[in-house]
């Protein structure tokens, strides 16, 4: 089948089947004319590679675990294992990161919230009464 055709029963752009064929990723025999032409297994295999990149995979590291698909055995088998447990705990740790710098932002806009409720409608520091926990926290040099 021609590469259009792959595109629509896919439902791959034809440039993101060009650039899995740049990455060495899907294999086309050319015609005389130079078009590509792509076996019924692609089809498959273009699924396949959507659900290693939508699972946060790079195409480095799916040109990696393509022998355990391509050449199946165990040695294939645990390489890939091992690779996929390396990208899961560098995509915790990234979670992690993101968990904690969403913490952050959260500590922050808590601290803009609590002012903002102390400013009058003229954007101006209300003075709370003396004594008040936090009444010196708005306000302006001026008092």
């Amino acid at each position: 089948m021609r590469i259009g055709d792959l595109a629509a029963r896919t439902g791959v752009s034809v440039r993101s089947l060009r650039y899995y064929e740049e990455q060495g990723l899907l294999a086309s025999t050319r015609s005389a004319s130079g078009q590509r032409h792509y076996a019924e297994d692609d089809v498959d295999r273009v699924k396949f590679l959507q659900r290693l990149y939508a699972a946060g995979l790079s195409s480095r590291t799916i040109l990696e675990l393509l022998p355990c698909v391509d050449s199946p055995s165990e040695k294939h088998a645990d390489l890939a294992l091992e690779r996929m447990a390396q990208e899961r705990d560098r995509l915790s740790q990234h979670i992690a990161d993101l968990v904690r710098t969403r913490e952050s932002l959260d500590g922050l806009m808590a601290t803009a919230r609590a002012h903002r409720e102390r400013l009058d409608d003229r954007g101006r520091p209300v003075t709370p009464p003396s004594g008040v926990p936090g009444s010196d926290a708005c306000r302006t040099p001026t008092g």
